[in-house]
């Protein structure tokens, strides 16, 4: 993540929200250095034609995501994937549990490229195999585990989802959050006496767990207990698992946890009529001060939906939010935080990077291949399939 110290700014070109005017936006990622790269990445693309199909997540350079077929969040782009058969490779502008995804989800003749493999997510790295494990025995050990359904945010490596279909789980994004919980609880009996009663393991986002589970699902936070990975049985005791609905995993977005409320009152105090908008993967003292709290795809529709003049403060990666400020000119829309904080390892995918990538392929290299093996790929597929099959749901992230 990099950040720059700034006063609050306005992105677009609506009403000034701050004393420093006339400066579009702080924290400019800085140009490409070789301005024939533009060049060579649209020439690669044009002599690929079908056979290449470039995915761009909505965090992406605006330099990268020019060239993207289509945009969107990851599991809108996996599945933009699998819809593409005939094209022989998946470039995927994004990070790795992303391209993950999409090779769990395309065919057997499609190869995934992930343009720079240090592009990664925190998140993801937060909750690791061996760890979920670890305290998938101590739920054991602690007789509660007959009564837990592990659940998986997206934002998670293949062999977590894998985890989570061998063990009668299932995958959530943002969007179904709420809907996947629902199914996770219902695969449990109802309370013995003297029993635990049923529980659901949550990773590796805290707080968009906490925050589904306690604004839309009606539990308390005393519902909700964090295991933390680092700590001997996840610094719990035996009888606060339990007594808890949620066992939450230690783990958080570094972008989306640096929203503070204290931004929010400062915002509210001195801009008339603001409306805060934020992702569910803030803190839950943020989310309960904004005024709306959606995945990506809502913060986009909402921006579209908004009335001109409308002034918004959005929480999320200030690349998304930059966009949208230069495609909503008549709109006001300041960034929610007094840093610039963008996603560092979403940004490493750069225009270098991708041309790099397309200029491989076109001299028949597949570089920086993403390959799930079969067996992680098979469970992982049985929990995307059951959150496919909720009722009724988007599957957005």
């Amino acid at each position: 993540m990099t950040t720059v110290d700034l006063p609050l700014l306005p992105l677009g070109r609506g009403v000034d929200l701050s004393s420093e005017r006339g400066v579009e936006c702080p924290g400019d990622l800085p140009e490409t250095s070789d301005p024939s790269l533009v060049a060579r990445a649209r020439a690669a693309k044009e002599t690929l034609g079908d056979r290449v199909f470039v995915l761009g997540h909505h965090y992406q350079r605006d330099e990268v995501i020019q060239f993207a077929d289509v945009t969107g969040d990851s599991f809108k782009l996996a599945r933009d994937a699998a819809g593409r058969p005939e094209a022989e490779y998946i470039v995927f502008c994004g990070v790795h549990f992303m391209a993950e995804s999409a090779d769990i989800l395309t065919g057997p003749h499609q190869r995934v490229v992930l343009p720079d493999l240090s592009a990664g997510c925190s998140m993801a790295d937060m909750a690791v195999l061996s760890q979920v494990e670890d305290a998938w025995d101590a739920l054991a050990e602690a007789g509660v585990q007959d009564a837990v359904v592990p659940v998986t945010y997206m934002n998670s490596s293949a062999d977590i989802k894998a985890f989570c279909g061998r063990n009668g789980g299932i995958v959530c994004t943002s969007s179904n959050a709420e809907t996947a919980l629902e199914w996770a609880f219902d695969q449990k009996q109802p309370v013995e006496a003297g029993g635990p009663g049923r529980k659901v393991l949550f990773f590796p986002d805290q707080h968009l767990g906490r925050n589904t589970a306690v604004l839309k699902m009606g539990l308390t936070l005393d519902d909700c207990v964090v295991w933390d990975p680092q700590k001997p049985h996840g610094g719990l005791t035996r009888q606060q698992l339990v007594d808890a609905t949620m066992i939450l995993w230690k783990g958080h977005c570094s972008v989306h946890g640096r929203f503070s409320p204290e931004v929010i009152d400062t915002l509210r105090a001195t801009v008339p009529d603001i409306q805060v908008l934020v992702h569910p993967e803030c803190t839950h003292e943020v989310v309960l001060k904004a005024d709306l709290v959606g995945s990506t795809e809502f913060i986009i529709k909402t921006i579209e939906a908004a009335p001109a003049g409308s002034t918004w403060a959005i929480g999320t990666e200030l690349n998304l939010v930059k966009r949208l400020a230069q495609d909503h000119p008549d709109k006001n829309i300041v960034f929610l935080e007094k840093n610039v904080c963008y996603c560092s390892t979403m940004n490493r995918i750069d225009l270098p990077h991708l041309v790099w990538a397309l200029e491989s392929l076109v001299n028949g290299i597949v570089v920086n291949q993403i390959d799930v093996d079969d067996d992680t790929e098979r469970d992982a597929l049985v929990a995307l399939q059951r959150m496919l099959d909720l009722p009724g749901k988007s599957h957005k992230d």
